[in-house]
């Protein structure tokens, strides 16, 4: 069996304990170092994971000469993407950027311009692109069991960015209030923000329902909350040729999503010519109403199966048969949603409605 070989490197956003996990999980797959400037962010991995020391680094050059990676993941702060990704693909390897694009349409661009020249894959890792009920969505879009689809609604968020860690790992309210002045989710700088955190979720998945379609106006009102650089509740409506749909962001939500359900619910309803799917996270089925049967009605979560199980089995793959990126993680589609993204932050910091942004 081919053993690849895994790298970590940044450790800004705590997804990376959660992707690094997906690798140690992996009969086929080792963690051959991780990497960050600070060695504290690291200590949960290799507690976790058992990463001797000869496999920490605070130097990213250094890790990729002597761990020569197949696959490396990269968690840094939206606003750092590209100047990552300029950093890590010279070393011609295939870069797992976890969400979102970037913070700009000119970083992404940048970013697929810099792994081109190493002719290895760049793919962006949405987690909603997992999920059973939204991949059962689009089986049936495809299908086209609901016609073409006019309309897609979204509302998505947690809590707040500082309530949990890796694995899910809760913080107290009073962990979170102390921490949020120090932390790049707080800072307008590093791209944060719930309008960037979330909203790429739902445009590049909304943009994979409707077969990348694009909007021709983006209208975004954001909240200004007291004390904060960044915003916390976002909205975003994006009018295309046959209609509206809506892209929501909240930090705050009453409960965290995965462990239950706020309301209003995380997740999609999609409106086709013909019926309508209400496609929520973590749920096991999707809802449906079509012209033949327009009650509502169950649909069970296709079953997850390889490769397409997560982002680290399904890069994996694309590495050893030499297959393209399809769906939310190529960069084409993320693109698409990036442009989305960056209509709207004009459009809420200028209070208008705008063309989407070439």
């Amino acid at each position: 069996m081919t053993k690849w070989k895994v790298a970590g490197i940044n450790f800004d956003h705590f997804h990376m304990g959660d992707l690094l996990r997906e690798a140690f999980d992996r009969p086929d797959a080792e963690i051959v170092g991780i990497c960050d400037a600070d060695p504290k962010r690291m200590q949960g991995a290799i507690d976790n994971f058992g990463i001797p020391a000869e496999r920490v680094y605070t130097d990213p050059e250094k890790c990729l000469a002597e761990t020569k990676p197949d696959l490396v993941i990269l968690c840094p702060a939206t606003a750092e993407h590209a100047v990552w990704v300029e950093r890590v693909a010279p070393a011609g390897v295939n870069i797992l950027m976890e969400k979102p694009f970037a913070a700009s349409i000119a970083d992404a661009d940048r970013m697929i311009a810099a792994v081109q020249k190493s002719g290895k894959l760049l793919a962006i890792n949405w987690p909603l692109a997992w999920y059973r009920s939204h991949n059962t969505a689009k089986r049936l879009i495809d299908e086209g069991v609901v016609g073409d689809v006019v309309e897609v609604h979204f509302y998505d968020g947690n809590r707040g960015p500082l309530y949990h860690l890796a694995d899910k790992v809760e913080v107290s309210d009073e962990e979170v209030q102390a921490g949020k002045p120090n932390s790049w989710f707080y800072k307008k700088s590093a791209g944060g923000g719930s309008l960037l955190d979330y909203v790429g979720y739902g445009v590049t998945l909304g943009s994979w329902f409707m077969d990348g379609e694009k909007p021709i106006e983006v209208t975004c009102v954001m909240d200004e909350p007291q004390g904060l650089e960044v915003d916390e509740h976002s909205v975003t409506i994006c009018r295309y040729k046959r209609g509206l749909s809506k892209f929501e962001t909240r930090w705050g939500t009453f409960t965290d999503p995965w462990t239950t359900q706020p309301q209003p619910k995380c997740g999609f309803v999609i409106v086709g010519t013909d019926g309508t799917i209400a496609s929520y996270d973590y749920d096991d089925h999707v809802t449906v109403q079509t012209g033949a049967k327009r009650e509502q009605h169950v649909v069970p979560c296709d079953a997850s199966v390889a490769p397409r199980r997560g982002p680290v089995e399904y890069m994996l793959h694309l590495i050893a048969t030499g297959e393209k990126i399809s769906g939310p993680l190529d960069p084409k589609l993320s693109r698409i949603g990036q442009q989305i993204t960056d209509s709207a932050v004009l459009s809420a910091r200028e209070k208008r409605t705008v063309e989407l942004l070439p």
